[in-house]
């Protein structure tokens, strides 16, 4: 044969190695080295890592592209690393692609410290520039939660293909960064880069965190160009993307398209969808189906009936399905199906219960759980149990000023200034800032941001002139301001004023005068923190002016304001 280093691939290479090998050595091959290190490869994507490393022992001088072969065989377990070692007392200098095999094992470990020394060699052989090496590296970084890191090496990157991208897109949206994610999706686009599975998916991860439903539908319709659409990565994103954007039936659409292919992650993200909203039944309906498809539930199945339930009050439902989950699946509840349980009793008054599932769970209660319980003092004027659930909560975090926004509220509302005045001391001896709320909404695929009292938006004018009449008309209905104790000094004018301003009302001016939500269509906008109780009350009245549905997704969840009433039942 004269085909040098390449070795012969008879339609049964993958399932088959040894007679691939039996036939490398009958033929005379001029690279038996180059051969072996193919075969290695091979040996080890049969999982035969114990006849791969036989043949490496084999090789006389194995050269970079053995070591590698080695490395990769072994990758994400520590024997990888202890193989480069090895490699570097050979002595022999590792590649890009070695380096690649190692960051990604690295990464899944995770041994960030490991990985650092790798990414300082790469500096030294100068490697760290290129793209194998480099998107390995924008991973490894990514999943060890350094976002800024992993950003810093994208961008000394000088030749960026799409793998480089996905790497980075996918990085920031699993960090939380969805603004950045998506403007690199969009420099990607016009730089002419092809898109990917992973960075698609990682787009509309990203517009799904903020709730940014044109931006999910610009990479939906971009993913139909493609041709990735019907790809089960995508599609699954896209589930999670409508779901989250409170856009359930679009979600339902997609979901039906990817039947019957989709997996256990489809079926999950689109019962969350539902979850989400509230909507119990649906929830119980898909995992019906899905049941019947032959699925076996998981942790995240579990978890979306039992939020569905639990924003349902539904407490017998939800000890039955926690109890099914481990009695008849076999699988171990996590401290956020506790959640839900806790969740589902406090909200149905059950509060000692509740206090005592959170006391003896066999999880130490974290700040969700002790936050749930202190939103249902609220809601239930338990003011005595709020004080204590308020303080084991400001024991894990002494700087969660929601916390302290709503101890002061529930006192105030019980008659409690003593408490109220004690509340506000702890904040200032612990220098807490309530975190300024932020409210943003999308028109034509471009974002909007509002801070309460913002007078920074180049149609300020026109956007206070519209929520002081939409504030005039609810009064008529009856809607009363309802005051916030952190404004108990405040003067009577101011105090209206700064109720009447927050971020979420002016966004929704701003949609009635932009066009955002046409005639007939939801006003939808989107908050970082839990909606006051003041604008919730508002927004009911509000539904009932502009005679339209207002959706608002907070921190916790949807609120869904139709003709005067909320979809939460007035518990968030």
């Amino acid at each position: 044969m004269r085909e040098g280093d390449k070795v012969p691939e008879p339609k049964c290479a993958t399932v088959y190695p040894h007679l691939i090998h039996a036939h490398a050595i009958k033929t005379a091959i001029r690279d038996p080295t180059s051969v072996l290190n193919n075969l290695i490869t091979l040996y080890s994507q049969s999982n035969l890592l114990s006849d791969a490393v036989r043949l490496f022992h084999q090789i006389p001088s194995p050269n970079v592209v053995s070591w590698t072969a080695l490395i990769s065989a072994h990758a994400k377990t520590r024997l990888s690393l202890h193989h480069f070692i090895s490699m570097l007392r050979h002595p022999t200098l590792p590649n890009q692609r070695t380096l690649a095999s190692l960051f990604k094992t690295c990464a899944s470990l995770p041994h960030i410290s490991f990985g650092l020394q790798l990414h300082s060699l790469s500096l030294k052989l100068s490697l760290a520039h290129l793209p194998f090496s480099g998107s390995a590296l924008v991973h490894l970084y990514s999943r060890c939660r350094l976002p800024v890191e992993a950003r810093k090496v994208f961008d000394e990157i000088p030749l960026r293909d799409e793998v480089c991208y996905a790497a980075i897109i996918v990085g920031l949206a699993q960090n939380s960064r969805s603004t950045d994610a998506l403007s690199l999706f969009t420099d990607m686009r016009s730089a002419g880069i092809g898109s990917t599975m992973y960075s698609v998916s990682g787009a509309l991860r990203a517009a799904s965190e903020v709730a940014a439903l044109e931006q999910c539908r610009i990479i939906h319709a971009h993913a139909v160009v493609i041709g990735l659409d019907l790809n089960i990565v995508v599609g699954t994103a896209l589930v999670d993307g409508y779901g989250k954007s409170g856009l359930v039936l679009d979600a339902h659409h997609v979901f039906s398209a990817l039947l019957p292919d989709v997996n256990i992650v489809g079926w999950n993200a689109m019962m969350s969808g539902y979850a989400q909203q509230g909507d119990k039944q649906s929830v119980l309906e898909l995992f019906s189906r899905m049941v019947d498809h032959g699925f076996v539930a998981d942790d995240y199945s579990f978890l979306a009936i039992l939020t569905a339930c639990s924003n349902a009050g539904s407490v017998p439902e939800v000890q039955k399905w926690l109890n099914s989950m481990k009695s008849d699946y076999g699988l171990k509840p996590g401290i956020e199906h506790y959640t839900c349980v806790v969740g589902a009793m406090a909200r149905a008054g059950q509060l000692e219960e509740a206090k005592h599932l959170a006391m003896t769970m066999p999880f130490e209660p974290d700040a969700a759980v002790w936050r749930t319980l202190l939103s249902a003092c609220a809601i239930h004027g338990a003011a005595d149990m709020a004080w204590v659930v308020g303080q084991r909560l400001l024991e894990l975090d002494s700087q969660d000023d929601s916390a302290y926004a709503i101890l002061a509220n529930v006192h105030a509302t019980a008659g409690r200034w003593e408490e109220v005045a004690q509340v506000r001391k702890q904040m200032k001896v612990r220098r807490v800032r309530k975190e300024g709320g932020q409210s943003w909404i999308e028109v034509c695929g471009e974002v909007h941001v509002f801070l309460a009292g913002d007078r920074r938006h180049e149609r300020t004018m026109e956007i206070y002139a519209k929520l002081t009449d939409l504030m005039e008309d609810v009064k008529k209905l009856g809607y009363v301001e309802v005051s916030d104790a952190m404004l108990h000094e405040v003067e009577a004018a101011e105090k209206k004023e700064a109720l009447w301003y927050h971020s979420e009302k002016l966004a929704v001016a701003f949609a009635l005068i932009s066009g955002a939500a046409p005639p007939g269509k939801p006003v939808r906008v989107v908050k970082n923190l839990r909606i006051c109780r003041d604008c919730h009350e508002a927004f009911k009245y509000l539904s009932r002016v502009i005679e339209r549905e207002i959706v608002v997704r907070d921190v916790n969840r949807y609120h869904r304001f139709v003709n005067g009433l909320c979809a939460c039942g007035d518990y968030w």
